[in-house]
């Protein structure tokens, strides 16, 4: 079956690319909350702070349905067991490294 072998794959691939993404400020869209308005792409805060996590989030979609449909030939015989506990996990333990500073004062 089909969801089978792209649901593990995007699962995996959008944690990836959800930390990539956030950690390189690469973002679809901007929010500016005080003046209501969106913006394309990473802009910078305009009178107030910019608002990037709906951006990742976007970025990470459509990422992740990139490389798991790009998986699908890979995945042809039989959908990888480990990819939807492994690559989250790693990418849970790759956060706690990057926001070491808040975790361990």
């Amino acid at each position: 079956m089909l969801a089978a072998r792209l649901i593990p794959a995007f699962a995996a691939a959008f944690a990836l690319v959800y930390a990539i993404a956030e950690q390189f400020n690469i973002a679809l869209v901007t929010y500016h909350p005080r003046l209501g308005q969106w913006g394309w792409l990473t802009e910078a805060p305009r009178n107030g702070p910019g608002m990037y996590w709906y951006g990742w989030v976007g970025t990470a979609f459509f990422g992740a349905l990139a490389i798991a449909l790009l998986s699908l030939p890979l995945t042809r015989n039989r959908a990888p067991q480990w990819i939807g506990w492994g690559v989250p996990l790693a990418t849970m333990a790759a956060f706690v490294y990057l926001l070491r500073a808040f975790f361990f004062r």
